[in-house]
């Protein structure tokens, strides 16, 4: 699974072979600027979603719903996660959290939307920087989130994302449960894996999770292809006469004749 925004990022997952295609809330800071993911929109989001839908046509695309979208009732769930599979394409949806929200979860599935839950650090549910941290570190916080992952599945949930947590403790949740769970900064024992495509292809300034592993450094090389393109523009080497149309002479001299014509209209006049 590998997060994409817009039309070139869905294509360039597409191509490179992602399973899935999860247009996620973290689009608020790496696309939007965003502080937190708890800032952006759900009008925001499925904007995103509809453009990745059509760059990824073959791939399933799944939808976050953003902070403040469902928690307040399963009507208002259910609301949002109508609107993200008949304005995005989306084919399933995804919210964090269970306890109180597992109603939501059963009001999505049964409406025939598959639900992906989402257990561990949380990140809509951080609202200080220094909370961004590993979760389920104790036994109780373990045992909680064990406990949140089994009851996700009992209401109803296709698969599990599991963030930020032990690779023993995730462990214990893919061999506990009977849906796929993927993994984010959770070791090698998850069915599968994702990534920000911000952070795996190396656009992301300053310090990285733990839990990323750069492929790519398109920061950098972005960053010199417009240096390099800024200092030819101002050297005047750019554009050359291979990047400009050319014009037959004959024409050109029958344009320029027209001009210098006694009742030619003035407003060509050079």
């Amino acid at each position: 699974m590998l997060t994409a925004y817009d039309y070139p990022s869905a294509r360039i997952a597409e191509l490179g072979g992602a399973d899935i295609i999860l247009v996620g809330d973290s689009a608020a800071m790496t696309v939007l600027g965003y502080s937190s993911t708890r800032e952006i929109s759900a009008d925001e989001l499925i904007m995103l979603a509809r453009a990745a839908r059509r760059g990824a046509h073959d791939t399933l695309i799944l939808g976050d719903l953003p902070f403040g979208t469902y928690e307040t009732s399963d009507a208002q769930a259910l609301g949002t996660a109508r609107r993200f599979l008949r304005e995005a394409g989306c084919d399933a949806v995804k919210l964090e959290g269970a306890g109180p929200l597992l109603s939501r979860v059963r009001a999505i599935v049964a409406d025939g939307i598959p639900v992906v839950g989402h257990v561990g650090l949380l990140p809509q549910s951080v609202t200080n920087a220094r909370d961004y941290r590993a979760k389920g570190r104790d036994a109780e916080q373990a045992l909680a989130i064990i406990h949140d992952a089994v009851e996700l599945e009992i209401a109803g949930c296709s698969a599990l994302v599991i963030e930020a947590v032990p690779a023993q403790i995730a462990g214990i949740i893919t061999r506990r449960v009977h849906i796929p769970v993927i993994g984010i900064g959770a070791g090698a024992s998850a069915s599968g894996q994702v990534l920000v495509y911000h952070d795996l292809l190396g656009f992301t300034e300053g310090r990285v999770p733990r839990f990323v592993k750069p492929y790519a450094t398109a920061r950098d090389t972005l960053v010199h292809a417009v240096q390099e393109w800024s200092a030819d523009v101002r050297a005047r080497r750019f554009p050359s006469v291979e990047h400009t149309y050319p014009i037959a002479d004959d024409v050109l001299a029958d344009v320029m004749a027209r001009l210098e014509a006694p009742h030619s209209n003035s407003k060509l006049d050079t």
